[in-house]
């Protein structure tokens, strides 16, 4: 017993917020001794590691994972029913999570009297060469190995799923073969998924301590933050913290018959990796496995509504992007008709879902909402200087929605949970 627990030691999720806490009091203090440029290449190195270790399993984590969660549905039948459920979810999520954007920078009205002046020029982004129709038809890969390559996951899970789905229509001796490769591929990649999670608080007190100290080393930017950025920035967390911890909660109590708070607990690792990470491919492998592992959902169901949801369900970055657009319009002085708005709301769930492989997609998802309601391009430098501050709480959201998706799946399909 006594080995047990001191094998057990502290629980991950309580290591990875002491490396929160301590990267940003160590990126403010050595910024105020040392400039940040000389301290900086000898800390960031260890995010950097951590973040690629992540990233190098994701790839084939997805395509496994997909391809033996599909032939495990079996038929056609089965297969369409619990893709016609996330992807209902998905999009029904997405589109409150941008109306409460709407609703909530409408009533604080940030944008008004912005001080212009703070612009940042925008990088260039060729968003008008990107048609929504060019996305959707990009989704059938050319080359899967160049989207693999790419890290284009969207191509890469319609493969895995045709992929899958013919794993059962060839003679069972050859998908016996498969499935035991692709299992035995799952299982080594999960180890190294282990691995790496222990590398985690590491990993996060380097990537916090170097964005941290980028703007601890930068007084102009903290005030600058502190007037109507400051604003905009605090509304992106108001509407970020209704949604994930209203609304998502309240569809795992209703949808999902579950304890939404238990299941919170249980995803603790997960939400603080993308939280400190600012990436939902990086927390994938962690949310696959302690969505098996400590919520109790069947390997089918994780292994293909989680990448599913990491490549299309963006809630909080279309809340984002709607807060974003009002803002700008509000800074620019430009009143939008309730039409353009809901617009703007419609136009942020498509590209949401169309934008997965696009380089810089945030940006170019935010060029294709502006310019569906006429706003300035330009309009986007207003907002860079937070762009860290706003992707943190975005992942979040973005991660707990995909894992409140895969709890109300499972139990739609009958499963019990370990919540």
């Amino acid at each position: 017993m006594t080995e047990e627990k001191k094998k057990k030691g502290l629980a991950l999720h309580w290591q990875i917020l002491i490396g929160i806490g301590a990267g940003a009091a160590f990126g403010i203090l050595l910024s105020r001794i040392v400039p940040f440029e000389n301290w900086s290449p000898w800390i960031k190195w260890a995010g950097d590691i951590f973040l690629r270790g992540l990233r190098m399993i994701v790839i084939p984590l997805v395509f496994t994972s997909i391809a033996l969660g599909v032939a495990g549905m079996g038929g056609t039948a089965a297969l369409g029913r619990i893709a016609g459920k996330t992807l209902i979810y998905y999009v029904v999520t997405t589109l409150i999570a941008a109306t409460i954007g709407l609703l909530v920078v409408n009533l604080i009205r940030p944008g008004v009297g912005a001080n212009l002046n703070l612009t940042q020029a925008v990088p260039e982004l060729n968003s008008g060469k990107v048609s929504f129709i060019d996305q959707i038809v990009s989704i059938v890969p050319a080359n899967v190995f160049q989207a693999m390559a790419e890290g284009n996951l969207l191509p890469i899970i319609f493969f895995a799923v045709i992929f899958g789905f013919f794993m059962n229509k060839v003679e069972e001796r050859h998908a016996n073969t498969l499935k035991n490769l692709f299992e035995a591929i799952y299982e080594v990649i999960m180890k190294i998924t282990f691995f790496l999670i222990h590398l985690a608080p590491y990993g996060v007190f380097a990537i916090v301590a170097t964005v941290v100290g980028a703007q601890a080393g930068n007084p102009e930017a903290l005030l600058s933050m502190a007037g109507s950025l400051g604003v905009f920035v605090l509304v992106i967390w108001g509407g970020m913290m209704i949604h994930a911890f209203l609304v998502l909660p309240a569809t795992v109590r209703v949808l999902g018959r579950v304890n939404p708070w238990r299941h919170m607990a249980k995803m603790s690792t997960v939400l603080l990796t993308a939280f400190s990470t600012c990436s939902s491919g990086a927390a994938l492998p962690i949310n696959i496995r302690d969505s098996e592992e400590k919520c109790g959902i069947s390997n089918k169901i994780a292994s293909f509504v989680l990448p599913l949801g990491c490549t299309i369900n963006m809630n909080g970055t279309a809340l984002y992007e709607c807060v974003t657009a009002i803002f700008i319009a509000q800074a620019y002085g430009i009143d939008l008709s309730l039409a353009q708005q809901i617009m703007i709301v419609f136009t942020a769930l498509l590209a949401a879902i169309g934008s997965a492989g696009i380089p810089m997609a945030g940006m170019v998802m935010l060029t294709i909402v502006l310019s569906a309601v006429g706003l300035p391009l330009e309009g986007i430098g207003l907002v860079l200087a937070v762009e860290q501050l706003c992707d943190m709480p975005r992942s979040f959201v973005n991660v707990y929605g995909d894992s409140c998706g895969a709890v109300i799946i499972a139990r739609s399909e009958g499963e019990e949970l370990t919540i």
